[in-house]
């Protein structure tokens, strides 16, 4: 089980999740929970964001896939069926979080994955699905998905059995900035291995997921020494 703020390789994220994942919205991937992957990156393909200082996430639906004499995904609407009358992802996770909205079940929990660079990935936590809806984007109609960040205070034990407390997604030009600044290192031992983004002044105890000098890349043995300690 991953920890918010965990750094790791596309092939980690496939091995824990048991499959390849090779789309960005996966419907009920595990038993209770969904998986959606992410990037705020200049080149990504589609328009997320992070809102209410990494507490929520609005996640873009997905174009019809890119097929040989077909229409040009960017330029039709993003589908809710597919051809075979079967929802399409962006249907799945649309259904949920309405039957939420009307009161007819509970959030949809999701796990978020994001992109940080080519093979490199960040865990970002659990979210549950609160809302969705359609929008106008450059003449065509979009899906914008609504996640709000897990209250760990509160989470049900079935759906998560071991997870840290989580502060505030850190935004993603923020991280580019971490990587790049130390070095893709931990910044006690030099380690490569199971990274993590810390808070060098703990959210809880006034520091900021919003400026790079508060945030750290330190190895999994340094991070569990360092605990919410103020160094």
């Amino acid at each position: 089980m991953f920890s918010p703020g965990d750094i790791i390789s596309y092939l980690e994220m496939c091995s824990a999740e048991g499959v390849n994942l090779q789309r960005g919205m996966n419907y009920l991937l595990g038993n209770n929970y969904s998986v959606i992957l992410m990037s705020l990156r200049a080149n990504a393909p589609y328009t997320d964001k992070i809102e209410e200082d990494g507490k929520i996430l609005i996640y873009e639906g997905h174009d019809i896939p890119n097929r040989i004499n077909g229409p040009i995904p960017k330029s039709v609407d993003q589908p809710m069926i597919n051809p075979g009358g079967t929802l399409t992802q962006n249907g799945l996770f649309y259904q949920a979080a309405k039957r939420f909205k009307v009161g007819n079940s509970k959030p949809a929990c999701v796990k978020v994955y994001e992109k940080i660079r080519p093979g490199i990935w960040a865990y970002n936590g659990l979210f549950n699905l609160i809302d969705a809806w359609n929008e106008e984007s450059n003449d065509r109609k979009v899906f914008k998905f609504r996640l709000e960040l897990v209250d760990y205070k509160n989470i049900e034990k079935e759906t998560l059995t071991k997870e840290l407390e989580h502060e505030r997604i850190i935004p993603s030009a923020i991280k580019l900035q971490v990587w790049k600044r130390d070095k893709g290192k931990c910044v006690k031992c030099g380690s490569t291995n199971n990274l993590h983004f810390d808070h060098i002044i703990p959210y809880s105890k006034g520091g900021s997921s919003l400026v790079v000098e508060n945030i750290q890349l330190l190895c999994a043995r340094h991070n569990l020494n360092k605990s919410d300690k103020i160094e």
